[in-house]
């Protein structure tokens, strides 16, 4: 029932382990599923290699619910729309200031 009332507000309090701050860095990513679950596979791959096989290794794995992916994909258009937008602001003359003059 969507009018009774929704008890206290609830706060998430995540701890990291000093190593894990840093977080993992990855230049690609692979998104598959089955009935159950969804499953981001972040990897660190070499792309100035030339050969037919790139090098790569999976820096982290990470299944979720369906709902949970929904909740995921909405947060992350969200940001990604928010971040275009300050970029989009940024590269506004009055930003920067005025353009350089052209020497005679």
């Amino acid at each position: 029932m969507a009018d009774e009332p929704q008890g206290p507000e609830r706060r998430i309090n995540i701890h990291f382990e000093p190593k894990d701050m840093a977080g993992a860095y990855a230049n690609f990513a692979n998104v598959s599923h089955s009935d159950y679950e969804f499953t981001l596979t972040f990897a660190r791959v070499d792309h100035e290699v030339e050969d037919e096989e790139i090098p790569g290794v999976v820096v982290s794995r990470i299944n979720l619910a369906p709902r949970f992916m929904r909740e995921l994909i909405d947060a992350m258009e969200d940001n990604y729309s928010k971040w275009r937008t300050r970029e989009g602001i940024k590269s506004l003359p009055e930003f920067n200031g005025p353009p350089d003059e052209p020497t005679p």
